[in-house]
Parts: structure tokens; C-alpha cells; sequence
């Protein structure tokens, strides 16, 4: 059930197209890392008139950036699975590919 699921991905290019989302999903999350904990500055230092407390932590915090670090590297985990999944076949099944097509040929 599976290989036939993966050749009807592979042959309507639907693999394709997901795998290049995800990579540009996983780039686009790593982007934020860095701006992350700068969009968080600038909203903690809009609203900080509007706390009842003090606002103790007006620097900027890299914990915001931990989030999308997380997204960035499961998507980027994700597509590599499904790359290989998809397009690249194991060495063992290649070289018996191989050799069946080798000795077939006069």
C-alpha cells in the first residue's frame, strides 16, 4: 500500500511541490528566530504603560526565538524524511537493481 502510494505522489509531482513548501516553510521559521525576540521587544516596550507591574524585563529575550528554532528544525527534519522517503532509495535496493539489470543484458 505504501509503494503505491509513493509512486502516485512521485508521478504527479505532488511530492514535489510539498517537499518545497516544507523546505520554504523550515527557512522561513528560521527567519523568524531573529525576529522573534525583536518583535517582542517592540511590544512588551508599546504596552509597558498598560502593566500594573514594573516592567523588570525590557531587554531583549532569546527564549522567543526558541519556538520557531523548534518549527524550523522539525520542518526541516520532516522534509529530509520525506525526501528520502520519496526520492532517494536506499543503497541496498539500488545495488540489487543494479545487478538484476546488469545481468539481464547480453
Amino acid at each position: 500500500m505504501l509503494s503505491s502510494l509513493r509512486s502516485a505522489i512521485v508521478s504527479s509531482f505532488v511530492g514535489t511541490v510539498a517537499i518545497g513548501w516544507i523546505f520554504a516553510q523550515a527557512i522561513l521559521h528560521f527567519a523568524y528566530v531573529f525576529s522573534a525576540p525583536i518583535t517582542s521587544w517592540l511590544v512588551r516596550r508599546e504596552y509597558r504603560n498598560f502593566m500594573d507591574r514594573p516592567a523588570a524585563t525590557m531587554g531583549i529575550s532569546l527564549q522567543d526565538s526558541v519556538p520557531e528554532l523548534i518549527k524550523s528544525l522539525a520542518l526541516l527534519l520532516l522534509g529530509y524524511l520525506l525526501l528520502r522517503w520519496l526520492y532517494i532509495s536506499p543503497p541496498a535496493q539500488r545495488t540489487l537493481e543494479t545487478e538484476t539489470e546488469n545481468s539481464s543484458q547480453p
